[in-house]
C-alpha cells in the first residue's frame, strides 16, 4: 500500500475517536502528504462527529471501514487492550498500522500483532511522540556523543492528576484487561524514554498502589531499576497529584554531565550542564517552551517520520519491535509489585 511516487499522499484511517484522536487529525491535517479517508468508533455520536469535522465518511466498524474506504494505513486509537485486535485487522486488509502507546497491554498479544504485521509485509509504528520533543532530541544527541562519560543515575517523575470523572468517562479506563494503570497508560512513554536513553534494563524491583481512584489497576507506583549498564534507575509515578499536573521530567546524571528535562511533559530544559562545550548547548534556550497538554507537540514529528518511511526516505523512529521493549518493563514492574520480588529482564516465557 505504498504510494507509487512521492506526489502520492498517503491515505490514513483512524479507528478511534476518543481523547488523543484529535492530536491525530490535527497532526495530519498539518502534513503535505498525509489525507485522512475515514474514521470509525464503536459510539455513533463520537464517530460522527469526528468524521462531521474533518469531511470524511464514518463508521461504528472497522470492518466497515476497511471494506468501504481505501487506505494505506490504518491509526489505531482504541483502549489499549484492543490495539493488537485492531491492528491485526487492518494488517490482514493489507493496510500499514500506526498504533497509540501501548501497543498491546501483553507480550503474547504484541508478539501476535508483530507477527501479523510481518506476515503481510506492512509497516507496524507505535506512537512514542515525546521522543522527538526537541529537549529530549538535545538529550539524546548529548548521549550519542559520549557527552556525559559514564552514566551513574536516572530518574523519571510523572506527577499528574487524573480525577474519578476521567475514569468514569468510560468503562474500560483503570482495567486490567483494556487499559492498566498509572505505569501502562499514563507514564508508558515516560518507561520507554528511561529505556530509550539508558539502554537495557536487567532487573526491576517495584511497589503501587491504589490509593484514591475506584479502578482495578493502580493510581500510583515507584519502581527501581538497575541498567545492564550497571547504572540505576528510578521511576515515580502518580495520577494523585493535586489540584493539577505538575511535572512529566526525566534527569540524567553522569560522570561529565547533569541534565534534567521537566515541564509538564518533558518539553522544557531546567537543568543541561557539561564538563565540556559542545555547539548544542547554544540551542538549549530555543527549545520548545511547556506544552498546553501532556500530549505536548510530538506527533506531527511522529506523523512525518511514518510519511518518510513509507516513500522509502527513512527509518521508523518507533517500530514494532521499540515499542515491545518498554512494555515489557512495564510488565516487569507490574510482576515485581505483585511478587514482591526483583524481577530480572527479558521476563522469562509465560510470565506475561
Amino acid at each position: 500500500m505504498t504510494p507509487s511516487s512521492r506526489a502520492a499522499s498517503v491515505r490514513i484511517a483512524l479507528v478511534g475517536c476518543g481523547r488523543i484522536s484529535r492530536n491525530h487529525c490535527e497532526a495530519i491535517a498539518r502534513i503535505d502528504g498525509l489525507e485522512l479517508v475515514g474514521v470509525c468508533d464503536i459510539i455513533a455520536d463520537r464517530a460522527r462527529v469526528t468524521g462531521e469535522s474533518a469531511n470524511v465518511p464514518w463508521f461504528t466498524s472497522i470492518e466497515a471501514l476497511l471494506e468501504q474506504v481505501p487506505s494505506d494505513a490504518v491509526v489505531i486509537a482504541t483502549p489499549s487492550g484492543l490495539h493488537p485486535q485492531h491492528g491485526m485487522l487492518a494488517a490482514r486488509a493489507g493496510r500499514h498500522v500506526i498504533t497509540e502507546k501501548p501497543m498491546a497491554i501483553s507480550l503474547h498479544a504484541a508478539d501476535s500483532l508483530v507477527q501479523a504485521c510481518d506476515d503481510a509485509g506492512v509497516r507496524l509504528f507505535v506512537v512514542k511522540q515525546n521522543r522527538l520533543n526537541p529537549p529530549i532530541q538535545l538529550l539524546k544527541r548529548a548521549l550519542d556523543k559520549g557527552r556525559f562519560g559514564r552514566l551513574y543515575m536516572a530518574n523519571c517523575t510523572v506527577r499528574w492528576t487524573r480525577p474519578q470523572e476521567y475514569y468514569d468517562q468510560a468503562p474500560w479506563r483503570g482495567t486490567w484487561e483494556f487499559d492498566g494503570g498509572a505505569f501502562m497508560n499514563q507514564a508508558s512513554h515516560y518507561v520507554d524514554l528511561i529505556q530509550w536513553l539508558m539502554g537495557p534494563v536487567e532487573s526491576v524491583m517495584a511497589k503501587t498502589a491504589t490509593l484514591a481512584r475506584q479502578i482495578e489497576a493502580e493510581d500510583t507506583g515507584a519502581a527501581i531499576l538497575r541498567f545492564r549498564s550497571g547504572a540505576l534507575g528510578v521511576i515515580e509515578v502518580t495520577m494523585l497529584t493535586y489540584p493539577r499536573n505538575l511535572e512529566g521530567s526525566i534527569t540524567l546524571l553522569g560522570e561529565k554531565g547533569s541534565v534534567r528535562i521537566g515541564g509538564t511533559a518533558v518539553n522544557r530544559v531546567e537543568h543541561w550542564e557539561f564538563a565540556d562545550y559542545d555547539d548544542d548547548d547554544k540551542l538549549v534556550d530555543t527549545a520548545a517552551p511547556n506544552p498546553p497538554t501532556v500530549y505536548g507537540h510530538g506527533h506531527e514529528g511522529y506523523y512525518r517520520n511514518v510519511l518518510a518511511v513509507l516513500r522509502g526516505e527513512a527509518q521508523p523512529d518507533t517500530d514494532g519491535r521499540s515499542g515491545r521493549k518498554s512494555l515489557e518493563l512495564i510488565l516487569g514492574i507490574y510482576e515485581s509489585a505483585r511478587t514482591g520480588r526483583d524481577v530480572p529482564l527479558p521476563l522469562r516465557s509465560g510470565s506475561a
